[in-house]
């Protein structure tokens, strides 16, 4: 049985639930986080031995890009939250969640590695979207990073030319990210 709060159960519409609330409701049910992390690998499996040699063609690569989407969604997020908790709430790494960290991450790994057996992974509809994000989302993290290390003492001892060409090099590998997310195809 699903636990949900009291106040869910009453008034489902109108709950606010922070994300560590949500994060100690999956913990509880550790069953579905589970049923849904091993599932999406199976069904590339089989969809794979279903759809040899045929995965770039239509059915197939739209299957592909659901369980991509599927997966890498929750995937992202755990890798965006993990490298939030090491790098700024210097958490330790010995202290990671296996079922939300690990899990979430090991699963994308690993489907993208069984749907890229049967196809190039750019006959998938959206994955150089996600590509780009990742990439996006991983620049802005760098610029974080960088500017909550700096301090003004070593700030001054690097001289000016070379912050402005890493801040220029950060942005530009944002704006390619953001191109492969979010731009068209020419």
């Amino acid at each position: 049985m699903l636990y949900l709060p009291g106040i869910i159960q009453t008034t489902l519409f109108y709950y606010n639930m922070t994300l560590q609330e949500f994060f100690e409701l999956l913990g509880n049910n550790p069953a579905y986080v589970l049923f849904y992390f091993s599932i999406i690998p199976v069904a590339a499996f089989l969809a794979g031995i279903l759809g040899k040699n045929e995965g770039h063609l239509s059915p197939w690569k739209y299957l592909y890009g659901i369980l991509i989407y599927l997966v890498c969604v929750p995937g992202l997020f755990a890798i965006v939250i993990s490298v939030y908790q090491f790098l700024f709430g210097r958490g330790s790494i010995l202290n990671a969640d296996v079922l939300m960290q690990v899990l979430p991450i090991f699963s994308m790994v690993v489907t993208l590695l069984i749907i890229r057996r049967n196809v190039d992974l750019d006959h998938i509809p959206g994955f150089d979207k996600i590509s780009g994000l990742l990439t996006m989302i991983l620049a802005v993290f760098a610029i974080m990073w960088f500017i909550d290390r700096t301090r003004i003492i070593v700030f001054s001892y690097l001289p000016f030319t070379q912050v402005i060409l890493i801040f220029i090099g950060l942005l530009l590998l944002i704006r390619y990210g953001w191109k492969k997310s979010f731009g068209s195809r020419a």
